[in-house]
């Protein structure tokens, strides 16, 4: 193998992969469990998705949460949530939830994001939120390491 070829981890280690793949469907049903609809799960897929800048994930989870009902609108201002009234505030406290988990930022500002998130989130609800971040963060590690090809697609 070049230095200049792309290693999928997916494919090297298929069983690091179905494990992760794995946690990932557990934490689905832990946001089931918990309430929390397909539309905000895509939803915060999406926003962790953009702040890791992971284009293959971006894709995949466009996708869902269009075919999930999210608009176009809505989705087209998810980087700016904060200066539209177009979130409920159980969506925009999972947002301010998953951006602190995604982006780590001081303890002040994580003390803040998730206070506010308990606030309106349950306690089931806001577990759930915590583990769909940390699994989305490690996808997108994956992808972005791999560098997983975003396929065009067909006209």
């Amino acid at each position: 193998m070049s230095a200049t070829e792309h290693l999928y981890l997916d494919k090297q280690h298929p069983a690091l992969w179905r494990a992760i793949s794995g946690l990932g469907l557990k934490v689905q049903e832990a946001a089931e469990e918990a309430g929390l609809g397909p539309g905000l799960v895509e939803l915060l897929n999406v926003r962790i998705s953009q702040l890791n800048g992971c284009a293959y994930c971006l894709d995949l989870h466009v996708r869902k949460a269009a075919e999930a009902g999210e608009t176009p609108q809505r989705l087209a201002v998810l980087p700016a949530w904060r200066e539209t009234a177009l979130f409920t505030d159980q969506e925009r406290a999972a947002l301010a939830l998953v951006e602190s988990i995604t982006e780590l930022p001081d303890e002040r500002s994580r003390e803040h994001a998730e206070a506010y998130a308990r606030e309106r989130l349950s306690a089931a609800e806001f577990s759930a939120v915590s583990w769909l971040a940390v699994t989305m963060n490690a996808f997108n590690r994956v992808s972005i390491t791999s560098h997983h090809p975003v396929r065009r697609d067909r006209p």
